[in-house]
């Protein structure tokens, strides 16, 4: 470890690594001297953002296929990314997904799907890295929650639900392991620059009529600061509890979000 690279000598496994805040996420793991296996769904996605982040010289990039919410293809893919980059020292539970609908309008389906992909795959993807983690006596959990983790918004209850609950698991967790020389924390971002908020932003406008300008700036105007988050500035955070001298912060909701949760 060196005071430019703080987080050098450590692997971290990055869910949802293929675009977006996870992609924001690797590139400053990276550059705070991490190994990184990108995690998703797609291949593609996941090499289009490996081209990105390899830099020559810097740590290799590692992929590996996963659906977060399948217990067998989280088991495969982080004993895979063990024998490729070494144990899982910083594991960032980044995948999600949203979709929007009035409570009466959402399907049980859509219910269990999001509550699958945000919060038990942080669950499961957890699960696998901790026995290692506490035999080693180190190891940092991060899961990239929401504002939703914190308050309700309107016509997101699944996921509003699903975000509360990975707020819960972390608190939960970081009891467990207080001694374990592991930390738990989430990360809450404000409306982020991101597929998710873009998606947001085509709803607004095929729902009301308004234009897109006019349904980013509804969306900015949460934050009291008027605008959206950047991913870096999430990034950053992450980053900062990933490091080994931030042992002490466990168990911490940390809002990414211009004032909106205070």
């Amino acid at each position: 470890m060196s005071d430019k690279y703080p987080l050098e000598g450590l692997h971290a496994v990055v869910t949802g690594g293929g675009s977006g805040i996870g992609a924001a996420i690797a590139q400053a793991l990276i550059a705070d001297g991490a190994r990184v296996t990108l995690m998703g769904r797609r291949i593609d996605k996941l090499k289009e953002q490996r081209d990105r982040l390899n830099v020559d010289g810097g740590p290799s990039v590692e992929l590996q296929v996963c659906d977060v919410g399948d217990e067998a293809s989280v088991r495969d893919a982080f004993a895979a990314a063990a024998r490729a980059a070494g144990p899982v020292d910083l594991l960032i539970n980044n995948a999600g997904q949203v979709e929007t609908a009035p409570l009466g309008k959402t399907s049980l389906e859509t219910w269990q799907r999001l509550l699958n992909v945000n919060l038990t795959g942080s669950f499961l993807c957890s699960r696998e890295v901790l026995p290692a983690m506490t035999e080693r006596r180190f190891g940092r959990i991060v899961n990239v929650a929401s504002t939703a983790a914190l308050k309700g918004y309107a016509y997101v209850a699944a996921y509003c639900a699903a975000k509360h609950g990975v707020l819960g698991l972390t608190r939960a967790l970081a009891l467990e392991t207080a001694r374990k020389g592991v930390t738990v924390n989430a990360v809450c971002p404000g409306y982020t620059e991101t597929d998710i908020v873009a998606d947001a932003i085509d709803t607004i406008v095929a729902k009301t009529g308004r234009t897109a300008e006019a349904a980013r700036a509804e969306l900015a105007a949460v934050n009291p600061q008027g605008r959206l988050i950047d991913p870096a500035e999430v990034a950053a955070a992450v980053t900062w509890l990933a490091r080994r001298e931030s042992a002490s912060i466990t168990g911490q909701a940390i809002a990414v979000a211009g004032g909106e949760v205070m």
